[in-house]
């Protein structure tokens, strides 16, 4: 079993951003950064052993959650992600469209159930959905409940009594990613700040649904900072009951697009070493490969599993960039023995 640390300094914060205040409700078992920078530091082999060692201890090793995600609203935000294509002001040929009927996100859930997917999260590019907004959005969750579905939403930040709202339709899961680091996040977005998202998911917890909490990786951090991302998320309590964990998709027209080739890249290595940690510090996750399989082979995929990922976005897209289709995972999942949850 490993035993969180307890970190009595305060939490870092970027020079670009407003100073962190977090609640005591995200520190009650604290991993330090130093202790997770410790993990990826270990030979590669013991710690991929460690990792598939809690991986077995909490859970199915040949089991993968299987998740659809479908963009309900794209393009139009307003918000400066330096990843992101669906930004207004960036001209990544996102074009800004309405919000999808009901009928056809009903229609996409049942295929996705079909194909084997277990939870269907539906994503908005808004900053945070206007009341007017999130009406339809009700409708929906209660429709894919309806077809047995679990239910996961990404729609920006949440205003007070939204929660609420969400989890009286029927809402299992609300995912608000971290992104990354405190100390890095100002380099990567500056019209929201961290304090920001650490509300809405504390309105979340509030509201009695689960967390889905993430980051990205290869967005330019350290490694330290890598380990600064899994602090935050290992550091919360309850710990994120879902940790999607992103490869970084460079998309023309973003500011990140271009930018980390070379050495600047992130080495598969050390995207799989990300997975290992995620899971050592977070027993009890579901721990997602998320975005960027598009751009990985069976090998790296391979090696994620084995380093604790047990969960995946499946279908043809992942918001606004590929992923790999049905087809392709079922075989992956044959060669490897592994079967949907």
């Amino acid at each position: 079993m490993e035993t969180a640390q307890v970190n009595s300094s305060a939490p870092a914060t970027s020079s670009h951003a407003k100073p962190i205040t977090i609640t005591k409700r995200w520190q009650s078992t604290e991993w330090t950064v130093a202790a997770v920078e410790a993990l990826f530091a270990l030979p590669f082999a013991d710690l991929i052993h460690r990792a598939q060692s809690v991986h077995r201890e909490h859970h199915d090793p040949n089991k993968v959650q299987l998740s659809t995600l479908l963009s309900i609203k794209t393009g139009g935000c307003p918000e400066d992600c330096g990843y992101g294509p669906q930004a207004a002001r960036y001209h990544s040929g996102v074009e800004n469209e309405a919000m999808l009927d009901i009928a056809e996100v009903v229609a996409t859930a049942k295929l996705a159930k079909e194909n084997g997917a277990s939870r269907f999260c539906m994503g908005a590019a808004w900053r945070g959905p206007k009341q007017r907004d999130l009406e339809p959005v009700l409708d929906m969750v209660r429709e894919v409940k309806a077809l047995g579905l679990e239910t996961c939403c990404t729609l920006g930040m949440l205003k007070p009594g939204q929660a609420e709202q969400l989890k009286d339709a029927g809402l299992d899961y609300y995912n608000h990613n971290l992104d990354t680091a405190p100390e890095f996040y100002g380099d990567i977005i500056s019209t929201r700040d961290y304090q920001d998202r650490l509300d809405t998911l504390g309105r979340v917890r509030d509201a009695g649904i689960n967390v889905c909490c993430g980051g990205i990786v290869g967005m330019g951090e350290s490694r330290t900072e890598r380990a600064g991302l899994v602090a935050q998320l290992a550091s919360m309590d309850p710990q994120p009951e879902s940790v999607p964990i992103n490869y970084l998709v460079q998309v023309e027209g973003t500011p990140l697009h271009d930018q980390l080739q070379g050495e600047k890249a992130i080495d598969w290595t050390e995207f799989v070493r990300t997975i290992a940690v995620a899971r050592i510090t977070m027993p009890k996750s579901f721990v997602r490969l998320s975005a960027g399989r598009q751009e990985m082979n069976e090998a790296t995929q391979a090696m994620c599993f084995l380093a604790g990922a047990n969960s995946i976005f499946y279908g043809e897209k992942l918001l606004t960039t590929g992923n790999p289709d049905v087809e392709r995972d079922r075989a992956l999942f044959t060669k490897l023995g592994v079967t949907p949850l």
